[in-house]
This record gives C-alpha cells, sequence and structure tokens, in this order.
C-alpha cells in the first residue's frame, strides 16, 4: 500500500489538496502534438489552458449530481464579449481586462494572434488548432498550407488580414463564408486554448521557433486555473493553483494526477482515504464502489463510445461486404451485459446520440451470425477461407492500460468473430502508442477504440473530425476513407443557413458512413468518477476530462 506522503507534501492541509489517481498520466501537453488524442494528456491540458468561451450550466444537475452544460447558452471567458456582422462575415472579439498567467504575464490581443499564427504554422505533429479554425472557415486557414509548393506553403501559413489587431483588447476574425461553427469551435478548450505568448517566445530556439518541444515536454503556458508545479512522465504530474486566476483562485490548491494503473489498487487507495479521486473503473467496480462508505460515483451519459476501427488502407478491410460481415457478427448484447454490466446501450450512428442532428442507421446492425457468414461469402471468403494470409491485419488493437476494462470486451468480440470464419487475435500495445498510430500514422488495421468523441457539439464536427478526406479538411480519419460524394454534401452542409436544410444533409452522411461500415459503433457507455462523498462540484463537459477548478470539499 502506498502511503499519503509518497504523494502529498506534509505540509499541505487535507482540505487543500487533491489525489486523483488515473490509468496513466500525460505523455505530452502540446494541443498540436502526437498524444493530442489521449484522454489523460487532455485532462492535463484542460487545467492549464484557458479557453475563449464556455457554457453556462443548466438550472438542475443529473440524478448523480452532477451539473450538465447547456450548449445554447455561450458565456465568455477569454472574451467578455462577441459580436457578428453578416455582412462582412467578421466576429469582433472583445478580450477580457486583467487576466494573468501563471508567469504574471497580462493577457492582451498579442496572446490571441500568437495562438492563431502558431495554428497556421501548421508545425506540430497533428495541425489540430489550425484544423478547428479552418473547420470554422476562417479566413487564411487554408489547406494551401500543406502544399508540396515550398512557396504557396510559405505564403499561406502567414497570417494575414483574416485575424486582425484592433487595439490591446479588440481582434477581429472574418470568415470566408457563412459557417456557424465558429463558436462552436473556439469553445473547445484543447485546441482553442489562449498560449501566454510572451511565455512560449522566452523557450523558443532556432530550430523551434513555435516552442513545440518546450509545450508538449516541460510545461504548457497560459491563464487557466492551474499552473503547472511538476511533471514526470508516466509517473505523476502535479498542479498548483493559480494564484492570478481572473475568475478566482481555486478552492483545491494542490492537486496531484498519479498513475496507478491496477484498478484494484486504485479503489483500495480511494478507501483508504489516501486518494479523494479516481477513474477508468469497470462498471462493476463503480458498482460495488457506490455501496462502500464515505464513498460516491458521479457520472454522465455523454458523448463516450466504443467502435471498431478497421482500415481502409489494409487489404482486407478495404472489402466493404467483409466491413459489414464483421458488423453482423459483433455480438452487442454480450458485449453490453459481459463488458459494461448492463451500463451501456447499443450505438446505432457515428456521432453520438446526444448530439443534436443524430440519425439511428435503418436497418441496424444487429447480432445475426448467419447474415454475417452469407456476406463473408459475398466478399470472398466463405468460412473465412483465404483469411489465413492476413493474420496481421486482424491482430485486434487495443490499449494495454485499459485491461480491465476492455479485456472483457475484445474476448467476447474475438469469441464472436472467430464463430463466423475471422482469425482474430489480441494485440495490447501502451497508451502512447496508440495515441500515436492512431491521429499520427493512421496505420491501426484492426483496433478498438473508446477514446474518441466530438467535443465540438455538433454533428457536422463530427463529420469534419473524423470522416472527410485530408484534402477535403479532416484530420483524424483514422481508417483512411476517402468518399469525394461523403466530401461534397460537408462543402455543402457547413455553409447551409437553413438547419433543417443541413441537418438532412448531416442525416445523408451519417446513412453513407453506417453503410459503408467506416466506423463500426458498438455501444454508448456512462463517463464515471469514483471519488470520497466529500468531494463536491463535479461538472460534465464534452471533452469529458473534470475540471479540477470545480472541484471543491
Amino acid at each position: 500500500m502506498l502511503g499519503l506522503t509518497a504523494f502529498l507534501p506534509a505540509a499541505e492541509a487535507a482540505d487543500s489538496s487533491l489525489l486523483f489517481l488515473a490509468e496513466d498520466v500525460p505523455s505530452g501537453l502540446d494541443p498540436d502534438g502526437p498524444s493530442i488524442a489521449i484522454p489523460t494528456t487532455q485532462l492535463g491540458m484542460v487545467q492549464l489552458l484557458e479557453p475563449l468561451i464556455a457554457y453556462a450550466d443548466k438550472a438542475s444537475p443529473n440524478e448523480d449530481g452532477v451539473k450538465m452544460p447547456d450548449f445554447s447558452k455561450p458565456v465568455g471567458r477569454l472574451l467578455e464579449s462577441w459580436s457578428y456582422d453578416p455582412g462582412t462575415l467578421t466576429w469582433t472579439l472583445k478580450l477580457r481586462h486583467g487576466v494573468k498567467s501563471c508567469a504574471g504575464n497580462e493577457f492582451t490581443a498579442d496572446d490571441l494572434l500568437y495562438t492563431y499564427a502558431r495554428a497556421l504554422n501548421v508545425g506540430g505533429a497533428v495541425p489540430n488548432a489550425w484544423f478547428l479554425l479552418n473547420m470554422a472557415s476562417v479566413k487564411g486557414f487554408s489547406t494551401d498550407v500543406f502544399s508540396s509548393d515550398p512557396e504557396v506553403a510559405k505564403k499561406a501559413k502567414t497570417l494575414g488580414d483574416g485575424v486582425r489587431k484592433v487595439d490591446d483588447y479588440t481582434v477581429e476574425v472574418t470568415q470566408t463564408e457563412p459557417n456557424p461553427l465558429f463558436l462552436v469551435n473556439i469553445a473547445v478548450t484543447i485546441s482553442q486554448g489562449v498560449f501566454d505568448s510572451k511565455a512560449m517566445k522566452e523557450h523558443a530556439t532556432a530550430d523551434d521557433p513555435w516552442s513545440y518541444n518546450y509545450a508538449n515536454n516541460v510545461n504548457l503556458p497560459s491563464f487557466g486555473p492551474y499552473c503547472l508545479e511538476s511533471w514526470t512522465k508516466n509517473s505523476e504530474i502535479r498542479f498548483k493553483a493559480n494564484p492570478n486566476y481572473y475568475r478566482g483562485k481555486a478552492p483545491i490548491e494542490h492537486v496531484i494526477i498519479k498513475k496507478v494503473p491496477q484498478g484494484g489498487n486504485r479503489i483500495s487507495i480511494l478507501r483508504s482515504g489516501q486518494a479523494q479521486l479516481i477513474q477508468g473503473m469497470t462498471p462493476n467496480q463503480y458498482d460495488s464502489i457506490r455501496k462502500m462508505p464515505g464513498l460516491s460515483v458521479s457520472g454522465v451519459y455523454g458523448n463516450e463510445g466504443l467502435f471498431v476501427v478497421m482500415n481502409f488502407k489494409n487489404p482486407p478491410f478495404d472489402n466493404i461486404k467483409l466491413r459489414q460481415a464483421i458488423a453482423y457478427a459483433m455480438p452487442y448484447d454480450r458485449v453490453i451485459q459481459v463488458g459494461y454490466g448492463g451500463q451501456a446501450k447499443k450505438w446505432e450512428s457515428v456521432v453520438p446520440s446526444t448530439y443534436p442532428g443524430f440519425v439511428a442507421h435503418e436497418p441496424p446492425y444487429t447480432y445475426d451470425p448467419e447474415k454475417a457468414k452469407q456476406l463473408l461469402a459475398e466478399a470472398g471468403y466463405p468460412g473465412g477461407k483465404g483469411l489465413e494470409k492476413y493474420a496481421d491485419q486482424f491482430k485486434l488493437t487495443y490499449v494495454s492500460e485499459k485491461e480491465t476494462t476492455l479485456g472483457p470486451v475484445v474476448n467476447q468480440i474475438r469469441s464472436a468473430l472467430a464463430a463466423v470464419g475471422l482469425p482474430v487475435t489480441l494485440d495490447p500495445i501502451p497508451q502512447a502508442q496508440y495515441g500515436d498510430r492512431q491521429i499520427v500514422k493512421k496505420d491501426l488495421a484492426f483496433a478498438i477504440n473508446d477514446q474518441e468523441k466530438p467535443i465540438g457539439v455538433d454533428t457536422g464536427y463530427a463529420m469534419q473530425l473524423f470522416f472527410v478526406s485530408k484534402a477535403a479538411g479532416g484530420i483524424n480519419n483514422m481508417v483512411n476513407y476517402d468518399n469525394p460524394k461523403l466530401d461534397a454534401m460537408w462543402a455543402k452542409a457547413r455553409v447551409e443557413p437553413d438547419t433543417a436544410k443541413r441537418d438532412e444533409i448531416l442525416a445523408q452522411m451519417q446513412n453513407i458512413l453506417m453503410r459503408d461500415v467506416v466506423w463500426l459503433p458498438v455501444v454508448e457507455f456512462k463517463t464515471q468518477w469514483a471519488h470520497s462523498d466529500k468531494l463536491k462540484g463535479f461538472t460534465w463537459n464534452p471533452g469529458n476530462s473534470l475540471l479540477l477548478y470545480d472541484l471543491h470539499y
């Protein structure tokens, strides 16, 4: 058993500190870094970064007492106010006065311009920040930044008049076309949080003028509620409340997120009172914790789901009949009962069912092994004959740190697929390696994913994030799907001012993606945390990372 002194300085009072046990800790912190898709990386980022806007809370919390955002009511954070001129397609952003970073630097228009110029540079492992501004049709954020012509690319990476400083506290942003995603996207903290430009520039080098290495491996300077105190990769990360934070100093001053890979150990340390908060448990474990004195479980059905990745660049998964065969061989009910203890529901599309514009696929994919065998034969592999040469492709990859949660799931899937003739083996790999292969290399042939979600609350956001081609502005198309028809439909939907017409196009796109089994959605599950019953203030956000600023005793 690890003692409290292994985690917290002796001088810290119990009500001013928090020990949070997780399956991992951030492996990087740069929003354009290779680990951006990893939930524990995002958990670290949101404590440091501050967004331009957020959302007001709904009037009442959910049944677990978790406060829920009202996505119809954006509120200013680093912005005091904003306005839009439809005639010129220009947003006028009024910045908040008196905001200071962890380094004591005051927030001004120069920080926002630096953040946007850095996004346009696309010099990190993943052009994540550029992507959201491109998706929102911000002038100057074109795909020319990826041109093979060095002169074209260089010119495209220069911030032009699409983002203009009016004065120290006013910035104008112009769009190239009407697009409702600008406000949606600037609320995505992990991609649109604003850098402390002075601190970033202090760590720039000739080889790294935008401080990618510093932001990813040392510190992430911003204006958020916490400052980075120390960070040991693969072990722990420590935060201290930002004394300069404009909304007031966080109620809990010292927070440690500690890696404890084994779920049973996390529970034991929580029960002992040494830790106050844990995550990443199985549904059955959460149920057992609910019965333990002094402990509580908080959760929400938000936007998390589990799906199967089948890569179009890896034969035989480029065969649509094979993909559909796997969809009918999937043991949905067994996954729900065995993998999630009944605390999940079948997922019927490629976007969360809680989002506006969700459309369930008709007819639904159901567990039908005979139909799966028929489709397998139509694909050219009767009874699985001929698939033995693709044995390496049928390694079902998943995050090894999530063995407790995903182990029962992948075993149910392997057994069901083997029963129809598919030669599935299991391939657990470390979280950091999984994230790099998913979002950077995009070479996962066959995988289970339970950590991707569209943080922007919009079906169109999900379309461009995951499914349109890179040429059309996609960024996390992990299965290398390329459909010109889908790209054209999104190009139309992204500028369609009529909500009903836009939703109709997005519904058609969902049906195409489900027909082609671009992802194979399996289940939607509850996002949950176990904690001391003295810990209050849980608030859900679409990033699914707890905002530690909201917590208090």
